[in-house]
């Protein structure tokens, strides 16, 4: 086999690897490649494709439906275009696709698409937005639920309680509010406090992370859907309905793109809403909350923030301190969960340690509240009828997790540090490195033992080890 064929073979294997879709066309609009994810795409043998021109195979298409025909016709790139037809079996077929034209000597000789399949995506809209619909309907309505006021923010550090009398003023208003904390510092008990402290407590509070959601579902399932917007899709109201006369509490925010952010914008603008395919402009009465993890001036900085819709939105403002700034508070939270545990698990439990007492006052504390309410309840779950908590009721993990990172902070304190962000980094990178080793790996446990989403610990991984 000559070398021109076994590389042009190997190509061919290659691009039958893609989970994207391949179809190249020569000038004349005929088929020259057709790759397996694009046979799958749209329910095509690729032997009825190959060598075939593109309207014998899909006689409807034209330059404003087809981005291979206006590529072709026009000889510009298209990059990450919507494209949605109907393929011969009159199946509609979603894509995302990115054409680009392909030269030769100056001259257009054919083009390429690639395609990321959004059928499938579509199809499972309906389905979240149906369940979202099923779970939030009974919370609604059910009587007896946990709701948070502000007398369950525990503190008494003056920047916390500088939050909560924000916080209490923002109840009194309708004007709307961004929250910025830390990963398990208690925003959502602020937005619940604020919600269950305004005229607005006795309708619906409805919460949503908008980084848990694929961004082409959090459109429908924040705006509602109209019949015919995609296949299946029947009229059903979204979040910002659900919620009229309530709040709408929008975590992390800032992983919206930009054009989602723009119509979250318009509503805040406008009071209205229009649900995906629709054409009316529904009028709305909620009050929005939002929050992120991440410093606003930081997020408008690196363009994951649009500066318009953090204007409308920073009306009033609530930084949650991080409870390493708020030392002082963790023995009143340590009695807090342990009568919350003892009631919920039938326990008689008093105290920690004086030593374990210590070691949380000098732990870091990444995962904040919810790292040291995850600690207590560990031992908790491991203590007999002991009335004290000491060491060897913690798990081994905890053990070793506040070990480790007292160790990195009492040798931190000799060192001379010239850049105290490149230092926060190393060390934050060394105990990363460790937390993995003592899970074999495993990012779940990983995750659970630091207290992090599994997204925010790849991010971390991904940026300090590639």
């Amino acid at each position: 086999m000559k070398l021109d064929e076994m590389l042009m073979l190997a190509g061919k294997e290659i691009l039958d690897t893609l989970e994207e879709g391949v179809h190249v066309v020569d000038r004349l609009g005929v088929t020259v490649i057709y790759n397996k994810a694009m046979a799958s795409i749209e329910g095509l043998p690729r032997d009825k494709v190959i060598g075939k021109p593109l309207l014998d195979i899909f006689p409807n298409w034209t330059r404003e439906n087809s981005t291979l025909l206006t590529v072709l016709s026009t000889g510009d790139s298209i990059v990450d275009r919507e494209q949605s037809y109907l393929n011969f079996k009159g199946k509609k077929i979603r894509t995302i696709n990115t054409t680009l034209p392909i030269f030769q000597n100056g001259q257009l000789v054919g083009a390429v698409e690639v395609s990321r399949n959004l059928t499938a995506v579509t199809d499972m809209t309906k389905q979240i937005i149906e369940l979202q619909q099923k779970l939030i309907e009974p919370v609604l309505r059910k009587k007896g639920i946990k709701h948070y006021h502000f007398d369950e923010l525990i503190g008494r550090n003056d920047r916390y309680l500088e939050a909560i009398k924000i916080a209490k003023r923002a109840s009194k208003s309708t004007s709307s509010v961004l929250i910025y904390g830390d990963t398990g510092t208690g925003k959502e008990l602020f937005a619940q406090s604020i919600h269950y402290g305004s005229d607005r407590q006795n309708m619906p509070f409805i919460a949503q992370n908008c980084a848990a959601i694929p961004e082409n579902l959090l459109e429908g399932l924040l705006f509602g859907t109209s019949k015919g917007s995609f296949t299946g899709a029947e009229d059903r109201p979204g979040l910002f309905e659900q919620a009229e006369g309530g709040t709408l509490l929008l975590d992390e925010i800032n992983s919206m793109s930009h054009g989602l952010q723009a119509k979250i914008l318009r509503v805040l603008q406008e009071n209205y809403v229009r649900r995906v395919g629709g054409t009316k402009d529904i009028p709305i009465n909620v009050r929005i909350i939002a929050a992120t993890n991440e410093l606003p001036d930081k997020l408008i900085e690196s363009g994951q923030l649009r500066k318009d819709l953090f204007y409308r939105l920073n009306v009033i403002n609530i930084k949650i301190p991080g409870l390493n700034e708020r030392v002082e508070d963790i023995p009143l939270l340590v009695d807090y969960f342990l009568r919350e545990y003892n009631e919920k698990l039938g326990k008689d439990v008093w105290m920690v340690s004086d030593e374990i007492m210590e070691a949380f006052k000098r732990y870091n504390w990444a995962g904040n509240i919810r790292e040291l309410k995850n600690f207590i309840e560990s031992a908790m779950n491991l203590i007999t009828d002991e009335h004290v908590i000491g060491k060897e009721h913690l798990p081994s993990h905890v053990l070793e997790l506040l070990h480790n990172k007292e160790r990195l902070i009492e040798d931190a304190r000799y060192e001379v540090v010239d850049d105290l962000n490149a230092h926060i980094e190393q060390i934050e990178k060394e105990i990363l490195k460790r937390v993995i080793e003592m899970t074999g790996g495993n990012i779940s446990r990983a995750a659970d033992q630091l207290n992090l989403s599994r997204q925010n610990l790849q991010y971390k991984l991904k940026k300090y080890f590639g």
